[in-house]
């Protein structure tokens, strides 16, 4: 089969006839398929209703330094939720605070706080003239809506097979104290997969910022998100290699259930050095009495430890793999072979980021959309929403049933190459 880019400008106009009939035929169908957003799928959240009766009125509700559960306090978390939660992402349980069912919130108040009050005794951010974030892209819209919120000047770093462009990390973090922090997702990064190699986290952990308040956003979202139980990326531990780097106060470390129990009634955690967490906790005491105990206790007699966790979410796993190798294959068969797309086969998280031709982005998602294909906003997977190729689309293939993402996907591959077609008959 020739490529695209092989093709005649007459062969490109057959083509483009023939898909644009294709094309019409799918839009007089109705669809109304959503592939926009990461959630998980009814089965997979079907597996977390045992959640429901772990616990009833003849429960005592007291945890094992015999806080009561039903009251006031705690608001370090229950000591059961902080080790479950500290064993998740690999670390020491007297480092970790257990708020509510949000870790994006919890994202929220730290860049609200250093804003507000400053870290650790440093000028709050909204008395500086200038405050600089860095964006690994593509990343994830909603961290980036967060800096944007507070009017926090974003800057773009190239995603490599291993994690950001670190030359440019030290660049901007050793050099520039404007630069206050860089959001992160090391393990199974939204939307591409990439996973953090071991000289990543090391070069992040031996930064040198020229801010004193400087601190690396690890949002760990994916730690046990694995698609394959043979293939389970690792990623060295941040909080132990800033320690050892000297850095030990240099890194926010953000989990949760999210994507593991439920996504609104979770558990999520931050994970830091004990000099943050005293400056955390000197604001959080004033902000909250305590989050939901009792869901934290539910999660523990539910999970009862990290073993019961990886078991959960090999169910999951059993459930999204198909899902995943589905839209691979696919693309694999009517995308790679015509030479007008490119995407990683992430083994694990919620995403597979597609890069199609240059400029392409916009009018595919607008052509799906038109066609009854919900995908995530073109520019999504960057700052301020522009891609300055417009050429990446995150696709979400979790929510769907098999069934309905088989046809959603089938639309997307017939849009994407009827808007390659159109895009090289431009230059031919």
């Amino acid at each position: 089969m020739k490529t695209y880019q092989e093709m005649s400008r007459e062969e490109l106009l057959q083509e483009k006839t023939a898909l644009e009939a294709e094309y019409e035929k799918i839009k007089e169908k109705g669809l109304a398929l959503d592939m926009s957003r990461g959630k998980p799928g009814a089965e997979q959240l079907d597996l977390t209703m045992g959640m429901m009766d772990v616990l009833d009125s003849r429960t005592v509700l007291a945890s094992e330094n015999g806080t009561d559960l039903r009251n006031y306090g705690g608001v370090e978390g229950i000591p059961e939720a902080r080790k479950l939660m500290a064993d998740m992402i690999g670390v020491k349980p007297e480092n970790v605070i257990v708020y509510g069912n949000s870790s994006l919130n919890i994202m929220y108040d730290q860049v609200a706080r250093a804003e507000m009050f400053g870290i650790c005794g440093n000028t709050p951010w909204c008395r500086l003239d200038k405050v600089k974030f860095l964006c690994p892209v593509p990343g994830y819209d909603r961290h980036f809506a967060i800096t944007e919120n507070f009017g926090i000047e974003m800057i773009n770093i190239p995603m490599t097979e291993d994690g950001p462009d670190m030359d440019l990390v030290e660049q901007y973090v050793n050099n520039d104290p404007a630069v206050k922090g860089i959001w992160c997702v090391p393990k199974y990064s939204n939307p591409q997969g990439v996973v953090y190699s071991d000289e990543t986290v090391r070069r992040f952990a031996a930064l040198k910022p020229a801010a004193a308040d400087f601190r690396i956003f690890w949002d760990n979202a994916y730690a046990v998100h694995h698609l394959y139980e043979e293939e389970q990326a690792e990623i060295l531990n941040i909080l132990e290699e800033c320690e050892k780097a000297g850095n030990a106060d240099m890194v926010f470390e953000f989990c949760s259930t999210s994507k593991v129990s439920f996504p609104g009634a979770g558990v999520a955690a931050i994970a830091t050095s004990e000099a943050n967490l005293a400056d955390i906790k000197k604001r959080l005491t004033i902000q909250t009495i305590g989050h939901d105990k009792i869901n934290q206790f539910r999660h523990v007699k539910f999970f009862k430890n990290q073993e019961g966790i990886r078991a959960h979410m090999m169910k999951q796993a059993q459930i999204i793999r198909p899902k995943f190798e589905l839209v691979e294959n696919l693309l694999e068969q009517e995308i790679a072979s015509r030479g007008i797309g490119k995407w990683m086969n992430p083994k694990g998280g919620y995403f597979i980021s597609f890069e199609a031709l240059s400029g392409c982005a916009r009018k595919i998602v607008e052509k799906c959309k038109e066609a009854g294909v919900v995908l995530t906003g073109a520019g999504s997977p960057f700052p301020y929403k522009k891609d300055p190729e417009d050429s990446v689309i995150r696709i979400a293939p979790t929510y769907p049933s098999l069934e309905e993402l088989k046809e959603a996907a089938e639309v997307f591959v017939v849009i994407v190459r009827l808007v390659s077609v159109e895009k090289l008959l431009e230059s031919k």
